[in-house]
């Protein structure tokens, strides 16, 4: 099998994105032997546009995907490889949240505050910029409204622009391992925002491999990911990883839960 891997999530700067692939570098050196006993190859690709249909790619050995897609468009279809531990503020034990974040030149202090505010999400199959933030707005709606606008931006990054620079948004949710980043790469991002609260929590962003993928190379996949963390201290520091769990796709159950909850308000849809 020629296998594929990509890293597309938090590739916030050119550097990130190279620091990713690093990861996958030392992913790909670790399980070398078991690729050339079964006659396998594996390259690291860009994942492209179409992050859907590349995860549900029958060559993909490795990828990082959403926890929304995973309970939906991807449930039963991936497999769940391993759960990243971020040494980052609402990441503790391989969960994270997203921080509800406004403009500088927005004067409301907390989420309730922003009613009739312009709000800005990334995608509908996002769970930390849509879900959660749907989840969290749920209970202050009225008539399933609580926005004067609601505007997708196609990227967290995206969002952050609005915000801070074009201030042609007010409000989003924001994942809090991308603002990490965002704080640390991207000052002129973040120096336009403000934190106003935090959404629930949820498990984080998972590593996935195709259904096709044997699960000798799944167990080998989740050492190999633990031993480059444990073994490449700069690396990791960078990437913010402490190191990665095994979750069952049943811990991904409250990403669903907090979908049923808004709609069960009558939230079903960011508005």
């Amino acid at each position: 099998m020629h296998w594929t891997a990509a890293l597309p999530m938090y590739d916030v700067t050119p550097a990130l994105a190279a620091d990713w692939r690093a990861l996958l570098d030392g992913v790909r050196a670790r399980i070398a032997d078991r690729l050339n006993e079964r006659g396998d190859t594996l390259d690291i690709v860009d994942a492209g546009a179409d992050l859907t249909a590349f995860w549900l790619r029958d060559d993909l050995l490795l990828s990082q995907t959403c926890g929304y897609p995973l309970v939906n468009a991807l449930d039963g279809r991936v497999q769940l490889i391993a759960t990243p531990l971020f040494d980052v503020p609402g990441c503790e034990n391989g969960g994270y949240r997203s921080v509800l974040v406004a403009g500088a030149h927005v004067n409301a202090a907390s989420l309730e505050a922003c009613r009739g505010l312009r709000a800005v999400y990334n995608s509908d199959d996002s769970n930390s910029g849509m879900n959660l933030f749907r989840h969290a707005v749920a209970p202050h709606a009225r008539g399933g409204r609580f926005f004067g606008s609601v505007t997708k931006s196609g990227g967290h990054l995206a969002s952050l622009r609005a915000i801070a620079i074009e201030r042609s948004a007010d409000i989003a949710a924001i994942d809090c391992v991308t603002l990490a980043f965002v704080q640390a790469h991207r000052p002129e991002l973040a120096a336009g925002v403000r934190e106003i609260g935090v959404t629930a929590s949820a498990p984080a962003l998972p590593f996935i491999s195709s259904k096709h993928t044997p699960a000798a190379l799944t167990d080998a996949l989740a050492v190999a990911l633990s031993d480059v963390i444990r073994t490449d201290e700069p690396l990791a520091a960078r990437l913010k990883l402490k190191g990665f769990v095994r979750l069952a796709q049943a811990g991904y159950a409250p990403i669903a839960r907090y979908e049923r909850e808004a709609v069960d308000r009558g939230y079903a849809v960011l508005a």
